[in-house]
């Protein structure tokens, strides 16, 4: 009740006219609902500003993706081999240094970050945004990764090692599968917290153009003050496409979770 009413009320008030705000009832269906408030969204280069965060946040989710997946395969075939060697420790010594990222606010590091940035000559970019994002985004990434990987019995990989497989081959074939409920789960947490990212995309981007959708419900919210009906249909627009893709992920995500269990 406290997420879907809350999310009804945001949905039933974009639907209202300027006369129909004020209701004796404000989560009743409105007596005549329109459509004005979302055209207004629409012509206001909603699409634009939808391409962007499109693009930030597939490409930020993809190189968190590839980048975790490679250092938790790598951590978790060290931890097997150094078990047998008596090295655990050291290597538990060197993740822990790792996830130190874990520790670091997003907030105390804007400064640096926004220097970095600006010496890498990417101010004002869809990249800055990019790269933040998934850096912030990599360490409990390779956490719950690890996690998933460390799980894979090593005599699947010592048999591939027989035949004379690599690395890269083990990489794709077995672990790829068998952690899909893992990358399915961190796919679906780091796209929501990129789409929804407002601290990179304030300060490292300035031109209108480079604007994403949080941006724009914000500075949407500047213009329109008086008009709530348009302000929360545009936040009900920024929602749909990553709610789509927490639904389709969450289906697929319960079905692999499922077989596994049935094992």
């Amino acid at each position: 009740m406290v997420v879907l009413v809350p999310g009804y009320w945001v949905v039933v008030t974009g639907l209202r006219t300027r006369e129909g705000l004020f209701d004796a009832n404000p989560l009743a269906l409105s007596t005549s609902p329109t459509l004005e408030n979302y055209r207004l969204v629409l012509d206001s280069a909603f699409t634009h500003y939808l391409l962007n965060s499109t693009l930030v946040t597939v490409g930020a989710t993809l190189l968190t993706l590839v980048v975790s997946f490679l250092v938790a395969y790598a951590y978790a075939y060290a931890y097997a081999y150094a078990i047998v060697c008596g090295a655990s420790r050291a290597l538990r010594w060197a993740f822990s240094v790792f996830l130190l990222g874990l520790a670091i606010p997003l907030q105390a590091t804007i400064i640096p970050v926004y220097y970095l940035i600006a010496k890498a000559q990417m101010y004002d970019t869809l990249p800055a945004i990019v790269l933040p994002s998934a850096a912030f985004a990599i360490p409990l990434t390779v956490i719950i990764l690890v996690n998933f990987l460390r799980d894979i019995p090593d005599e699947l990989y010592e048999s591939m090692r027989a035949d004379g497989a690599g690395h890269w081959r083990m990489l794709w074939s077995p672990a790829v599968p068998l952690a899909r409920p893992a990358l399915i789960t961190v796919t679906i947490y780091d796209a929501l917290n990129v789409w929804n990212g407002f601290l990179f995309p304030l300060i490292l981007t300035q031109s209108p153009d480079k604007r994403v959708l949080p941006l724009f419900v914000w500075r949407f919210q500047g213009e329109l003050t008086i008009n709530i009906q348009a302000i929360l249909a545009a936040v009900v627009l920024s929602t749909l496409p990553i709610l789509a893709l927490y639904i389709l992920g969450r289906r697929q995500l319960i079905s692999r979770l499922t077989v596994g269990f049935g094992k």
